[in-house]
């Protein structure tokens, strides 16, 4: 793997696929505020919407720490100390969404 490609590179497409997903749902929910849906229903497809949100988010976060995060502690130094705390303030940024 090279130093600029990210561990995320072979699901790509997978990953767009998801996010492709994640903006219809996100256009549907939109659609159901326009058209007055009920407020649970709305409420329903946004936890949907939160929850494939944070499915992308784990993917991430678990490739960013196989690949991103192993290779740097590999090599050691500033950069494995950096890669860490990157990850470290990942987790706290998805801890309290």
């Amino acid at each position: 793997m090279t130093a600029h490609e990210h561990g995320y590179i072979h699901d790509k497409e997978r990953y767009l696929a998801r996010l492709k997903r994640i903006e219809g749902q996100a256009r549907g929910i939109h659609r159901m505020v326009e058209e007055d849906k009920y407020c649970i229903d709305i409420l329903t497809q946004i936890s949907a919407l939160t929850s494939a949100l944070e499915g992308v988010a784990i993917g991430l976060l678990d490739e960013h720490l196989k690949h991103c995060v192993v290779d740097a502690a590999k090599e050691g130094g500033p950069e494995a100390d950096e890669k860490i705390k990157e990850a470290s303030d990942a987790i706290a940024r998805l801890v309290r969404s």
